[in-house]
Formats: C-alpha cells, sequence, structure tokens
C-alpha cells in the first residue's frame, strides 16, 4: 500500500451517495461518463476518495445551472486527477469559467426579460410579429430567437 493510501480517506459507495445525497447509480454514471473515479477493492468493490464528495457537490450545482455533462467533464478534466483538487486548482477552474458563465448568466437574463415578448421574437409560427419583429426583419439575421443568440454565434 503507498503512503497515498494510507493517508487518503476512502469511501464505499454508498457513503459517498448518502453524504453527497444522490443514488449510488448517479455515482456509477458519472464514473462512466468520467466525471469522477473510483479504485477496486481486493474484493472487486469500489471505493471513491473523500474529495469526490466536492465533485459531486460540483456536478450537481453545475446540472442545476443547466451546464451539460459534457462540459462539467471538460471542466474537471482541468482538475489534478493524481491528488485532491487544492484552493488553488479551483481558483485557476473558477477563472476559466468566468466567461463562459457570464455569456450563461446574459442569456438567462436575455430569455427572463423577453420571455412576455414571444421569447426574442422567434416562435417561427408568425410570419411577421406586429410587437417587436413588425414586417418579420429578423429573419434575414437567421431562425431562431434571434434577440437572443449572441451576435455573431448560431
Amino acid at each position: 500500500m503507498s503512503n497515498d493510501s494510507a493517508i487518503t480517506t476512502w469511501l464505499k459507495p454508498g457513503e459517498l451517495a448518502h453524504r453527497a445525497g444522490v443514488a449510488v447509480s448517479t455515482l456509477h454514471y458519472y464514473e462512466e461518463l468520467g466525471l469522477i473515479t473510483s479504485r477496486r477493492t481486493s474484493g472487486n468493490r469500489r471505493e471513491y476518495r473523500r474529495d469526490t464528495l466536492r465533485l459531486v457537490a460540483f456536478i450537481r450545482a453545475s446540472q442545476t445551472c443547466g451546464i451539460s455533462l459534457a462540459r462539467i467533464r471538460s471542466a474537471l478534466d482541468e482538475l489534478p486527477h493524481e491528488r485532491p483538487p487544492s484552493k488553488r486548482d479551483w481558483a485557476r477552474l473558477a477563472r476559466l469559467w468566468r466567461a463562459d458563465l457570464d455569456e450563461r448568466i446574459a442569456r438567462l437574463v436575455g430569455l427572463r426579460d423577453n420571455l412576455a415578448n414571444c421569447i426574442g421574437c422567434g416562435c417561427l409560427s408568425l410570419t411577421a410579429c406586429p410587437y417587436t419583429n413588425p414586417g418579420d426583419a429578423l429573419a434575414a439575421e437567421g431562425a431562431g430567437a434571434r434577440r437572443l443568440v449572441a451576435r455573431g454565434r448560431d
């Protein structure tokens, strides 16, 4: 047994699931997607490092905000895998994710503010919106909710 294993706290799947507030099957799914990792005991049972609790909390919080598991995995790939992430590692991840989160917030604010106006005037069921898109002027910019799509991105 390595020195690292001697000082690292390992949790059984049921313990981790209970403490993280998720089902054991969720842990297995996250592991299948490469979001978290486990080791196998001599009896071929999974064990998770205690710091996996923080990873699961990050995954759940991100999902609650509508962030895809693929994007979450991309972010988690920026963290070290051979050791528990430090405060500095999490701060670096926060800096890397800030622009993406700011853009997401701006889109949500736009959706909230335009929800009463046919969701940014792109309902596609009308040829012209007499309220915010007279003469269907936004159609020249492309399909979809044009006022909610960032300029230059589709």
